[in-house]
């Protein structure tokens, strides 16, 4: 499935996160998943939250940098091999992922992942093909 990602760049200084958070909390946007990657002047911080557009708006609002970008969240069965098929599928049709995160499930069974792929359709169809949900 297709989903929105928003994506804040994030000086590399006590209280940033804290004060996006906060901007997000004041706003009710809930945060489904997350992941942040840093050097050492600034990170990355992309999340997947219920409302991207008003999150965008709100963060920018407060002079942050925001983009959205289209990612795939692909439910997985929540067992030991269960991300090798979604890799194995991606591979074997020469798609090549740029980054995954993992977030948690209300369900037992499956297990969520966001991909960033160069083709999010043909990715999508891929693993559609396969019986990847």
């Amino acid at each position: 499935m297709l989903i929105k990602q928003i994506s804040i760049f994030v000086e590399n200084k006590p209280g940033r996160l804290s004060n996006i958070t906060n901007i997000l909390k004041q706003n009710d946007i809930d945060i489904r998943a997350l992941s942040i990657a840093d050097t050492k002047d600034f990170g990355i911080l992309r999340l997947i939250v219920n409302d991207p557009d008003k999150a965008c708006n709100v963060l920018k609002g407060a002079e942050c940098t925001v983009t959205i970008t289209d990612v795939l969240a692909v439910g997985i069965s929540d067992e030991p091999g269960g991300l090798s098929v979604v890799m194995n599928t991606l591979y074997n049709n020469a798609i090549s992922v740029e980054y995954m995160y993992a977030f948690v499930s209300k369900s037992e069974d499956i297990a969520y992942v966001i991909l960033r792929v160069a083709d999010n359709q043909r990715a999508a169809d891929v693993l559609t093909s396969a019986g990847i949900k």
